[in-house]
């Protein structure tokens, strides 16, 4: 559970800084909303990310694993159309900011999980 926890904090502040770097992924609400956002964006990735890389595993071998990159892409795409459906305030304004944003969710979230010795 602690685990879990961790994990969901790690990924909430990676998506909020990826939020606060990258033009293109917007914010508009409290604090205690964007908790909800990043509850959203966990469950996107619990749920479709391993769909995705079992279907897309060819590409990821073949492009040496650079198609992780729109996984995490799209991931945060389906994120932005979620919370625009449920009103939470986070769009993503197309793919390129998706992209970007994905890069920066996953190299933020390694650094903080190594500097907190999380798996």
């Amino acid at each position: 559970m602690r685990n879990a926890l961790v994990r969901f904090a790690i990924n909430t502040l990676a998506l909020y800084f990826a939020v606060w770097l990258v033009p293109g992924l917007d914010y508009e609400g409290t604090p205690e909303r964007f908790l909800l956002v990043g509850l959203v964006f966990g469950l996107v990735n619990t749920l479709l990310r391993p769909l995705l890389a079992i279907l897309t595993c060819p590409l990821v071998v073949i492009t040496l694993g650079l198609f992780v990159l729109v996984i995490n892409a799209v991931l945060l795409l389906a994120t932005g159309w979620l919370s625009g459906q449920w009103g939470l305030g986070f769009s993503v304004n197309g793919f390129l900011p998706a992209l970007l944003g994905g890069i920066i969710v996953g190299i933020t979230s390694t650094i903080l999980a190594v500097a907190l010795k999380e798996d």
